[in-house]
């Protein structure tokens, strides 16, 4: 169902960005509002103005938060912004002075908000920019550009209404939780996650949500289930969403159907996806012929300058179908990248201490090569799975 997929791929659906798709999604919710509620246990809000999919993950991970955001402080201010638009009415102005001044007023922690200073006016335009464009605030006048250069530049904003929606409500006070697993366990209060509805709820999360859903030892429960129940789970999928379920020894994967595209799913049409394809099939090739070896777990840990030998091997192999940006690229920023975007989708781990980098399973369900007609002076994007 197309509009079970939309709401699983869009934070939320705002009618004045598309009402047709907002009547489409509203009028097919009761198609499959039972398997929403009975095997995810997510909430649909409905309003006037939206409807948003409350998705909570079934467990946390790395990959999790906004992907603009690389900074603590722009969270922060992302809920400061939210703080101070809880009393504004929906359309009620307000100008950039007015928010940076609550900002500095309401900042809680010990550093000192300034905003002659350069980073902290970026870190604000990043937050500004992702709330224009997630619907929260609109601009009437200005443009928050001329912040980056000059402390007193005004912008006129809208308060659309929409921020009351955009954080997910919580069980018990937040003001006492001080690990992740409170707030991944506040969902559940007084209640035994172990209990079946709650375990149906986190494994069906986990493999919607996440790019693998990894074996954690011989008694990962969550794990027991996937494999006792994958039949069912397999039917659910497949009725719901048009997937495909891969259970393995040691990990679990979805499969789309190629016409049928997350916008954060893997391959997709960046650059350092093919780029990881080649990677993965360099890696795939060493453990065939003995080079590289797995573990039980289907792991394979090799040193970070050994990873290193690998970026640099798929360069001199395949960069010839590379765009200009990654050729020229050096190999110490390149095998960063890499690694990042390995890190992102569940491919592999770090080890700072060890400066090992811990390989996972999922490399060698998808690679990719060039067409064995490939022409030199193709670009990568005629690379084949």
């Amino acid at each position: 169902m197309d509009e079970l997929r939309e709401l699983l791929d869009e934070y939320w659906i705002l009618k004045d960005k598309d009402k047709d798709k907002y009547y489409r999604i509203r009028d097919s919710i009761p198609k499959f509002r039972n398997f929403i509620s009975e095997k995810l246990g997510y909430q649909i809000i409905m309003t006037s103005d939206l409807i948003k999919l409350e998705k909570l993950p079934g467990k946390a991970e790395p990959w999790m938060g906004i992907s603009t955001f690389d900074n603590s402080l722009e969270y922060t201010f992302l809920c400061l912004l939210l703080m101070f638009l809880e009393d504004k009415e929906k359309e009620e102005q307000f100008l950039l002075s007015q928010l940076t001044e609550f900002i500095q007023g309401a900042f809680p922690g010990d550093e000192k908000i300034e905003w002659t200073l350069y980073s902290h006016r970026r870190h604000l335009i990043k937050v500004l920019k992702f709330a224009i464009d997630i619907g929260i605030i609109k601009v009437n006048d200005g443009n928050e550009e001329r912040f980056y250069n000059d402390e007193l530049a005004e912008v006129l904003y809208e308060n659309t209404g929409n921020s009351k929606y955009f954080m997910r409500n919580f069980s018990g006070n937040i003001l006492k939780y001080s690990t992740l697993e409170d707030l991944e366990k506040d969902e559940w209060l007084d209640m035994d996650t172990d209990r079946g509805r709650i375990r149906r709820n986190r494994v069906y999360r986990r493999i919607i949500m996440s790019p693998a859903v990894y074996r954690d030892g011989e008694d990962d429960q969550d794990y027991l289930y996937i494999k006792n129940y994958r039949n069912m789970i397999q039917f659910d999928l497949e009725k719901y969403l048009k997937m495909d379920l891969h259970v393995h020894k040691n990990g679990t994967f979805l499969v789309l159907d190629e016409e049928k595209r997350y916008k954060n799913s893997f391959p997709e049409s960046k650059a350092i996806s093919d780029i990881v394809l080649q990677v993965n099939k360099i890696i795939v090739a060493k453990v065939k012929k003995g080079e590289l070896s797995k573990n039980t777990e289907d792991i394979i840990i090799i040193l970070k300058t050994t990873f290193d030998d690998l970026i640099k091997e798929a360069k001199q192999r395949y960069s010839m179908g590379w765009s200009k940006e990654y050729r020229e690229m050096k190999l110490e920023k390149l095998s960063k990248e890499v690694i990042s975007y390995m890190k992102d989708f569940s491919m592999l781990m770090e080890d700072n201490d060890s400066n090992e980098i811990i390989i996972l399973p999922l490399v060698g369900k998808i690679v990719g090569d060039y067409p064995k007609d490939f022409n030199n002076k193709e670009k990568g994007n005629d690379l084949v799975g």
